[in-house]
């Protein structure tokens, strides 16, 4: 009776951790035999649509490591992905909901949003600016005042521009657009003068435009520079933690930056653009300390 006891002990020893560990959406993931990633279909080059209508990018191919560490982690090699489709305006209610288990797009881990929603070590460093037509003769942000500019709806440029229009005295209207390549096309339709989001989407919308020469980039004075991060839901330590884990043997390993350069400094799809957009110093230095702050003060 005392051996039976102890060898009962020894395995609720093994079975409770075990469990302890499959909380939240690590248990998700092992009931439903799949995990949920929101990708975007126009964040060049971060996650976009490929020719089939499947997402491919930076984000996404960060994401997929992070898929084969937790497939390893859970002992579950079947574990299947699939890919749920995100806007700007619907990212955080899907996460929310459950809908999507880990958003791979680009979107920026800020203060606020630390509020309702987690995100992973920082994996990439932006600045916000306005982009226009090279024709249009703006060659700076007072060019811009009193004109009508983009920001697409859901992300916190639509803030920044409307806090900048009344710090400078722009007097800036707005139009948004559902999403970034709907901005894009207000910009080349005319319709406004130019359009604002973060550095490298604007650079890979026009390089993939069929005009890419037709542009320039214009920046905007005492912007801080904002981390993207790969987010999912709050209050769940046990699945940010393999998250971070994952991309910590990223960063130590060196394979992210084979990933950036893949993404970044070579030909990528569909039209083999090169973006010839290298690393900065800010991405470096928060690859070399990860940290998932949300405060740009820690990334000037």
């Amino acid at each position: 009776m005392k051996m039976r006891l102890i060898l009962w002990l020894a395995l609720l020893a093994v079975i409770v951790p075990a469990a302890a560990q499959e909380a939240g959406t690590l248990k998700k993931l092992r009931d439903d035999g799949e995990i949920v990633l929101g990708v975007r279909d126009a964040s060049i080059p971060f996650s976009y649509a490929d020719d089939n209508g499947q997402s491919i990018g930076y984000s996404v191919e960060i994401c997929m490591r992070v898929v084969d560490h937790l497939r390893e982690m859970l002992k579950m090699p079947g574990l299947k992905v699939r890919q749920q489709l995100v806007t700007s305006a619907n990212r955080v209610p899907l996460v929310l909901n459950g809908t999507v288990d880990l958003e791979c797009g680009s979107t920026v881990n800020n203060i606020e949003r630390q509020k309702t929603v987690a995100f992973s070590l920082t994996t990439f460093i932006v600045n916000t600016k306005f982009i226009v037509k090279a024709s249009s003769g703006v060659q700076k942000m007072a060019d811009l005042k009193g004109k009508t500019v983009a920001v697409t709806g859901g992300t916190n440029t639509m803030q920044k521009i409307t806090a900048l229009s009344k710090q400078m005295n722009l007097d800036l209207s707005v139009i948004n657009g559902k999403d970034h390549a709907e901005s894009f096309l207000l910009l080349t339709n005319d319709r406004v003068a130019a359009f604002s989001e973060d550095d490298i989407l604007l650079a890979g919308l026009a390089a993939t435009s069929p005009t890419p020469n037709g542009f320039r980039l214009i920046s905007i004075d005492g912007m801080l520079a904002d981390p993207y991060a790969l987010m999912m839901r709050r209050d769940d330590p046990q699945f940010k933690a393999a998250v971070d884990a994952a991309l910590r043997n990223m960063f130590t390993s060196g394979e992210i930056q084979r990933i950036y350069d893949k993404w970044f400094l070579r030909p990528i799809p569909p039209h083999n653009v090169v973006l010839n957009f290298p690393m900065g110093d800010q991405l470096k230095r928060a690859l070399a300390k990860p940290t998932d702050s949300g405060d740009p003060q820690d990334y000037k």
